[in-house]
């Protein structure tokens, strides 16, 4: 993924209704959902799905399919991975152990027992 790409989808994912379809579809898994089943569990209007889904498919976030009369959306889950890629790839640039997660403190109850 290039860098305008990544723009584009996290452009698409900087808003709360997005990001909870985007997080819902993700859950869902490759057979996704139907748009009356997203609009229904986030309860918003329909018009409002298709504004926000047709966002998050041309960033390439999603795919959509008809399955007879309803619409069918699902995770692009290798564009997906490309842009956990693309922001992580220079993620261990700075020595090994940069990218593992800082250990947390302990509570200051626990230090003081530790001591």
């Amino acid at each position: 993924m290039d860098s305008p790409h990544a723009v584009l989808a996290l452009g698409a994912l900087a808003h709360e209704t997005r990001l909870a379809i985007y997080r819902m579809l993700v859950e869902s898994g490759p057979d996704g959902l139907s748009a009356g089943i997203i609009a229904e569990r986030l309860r918003i209007p329909p018009s409002s799905l298709t504004f926000h889904v047709q966002h998050l498919h041309r960033a390439g976030l999603l795919t959509q399919r008809r399955l007879s009369r309803q619409l069918i959306y699902a995770a692009d889950f290798s564009n997906m991975n490309a842009l956990v890629g693309f922001l992580t790839e220079n993620c261990c640039g700075r020595g090994v152990g940069a990218c593992l997660p800082a250990t947390p403190a302990a509570p200051p109850s626990e230090r003081k027992a530790a001591s």
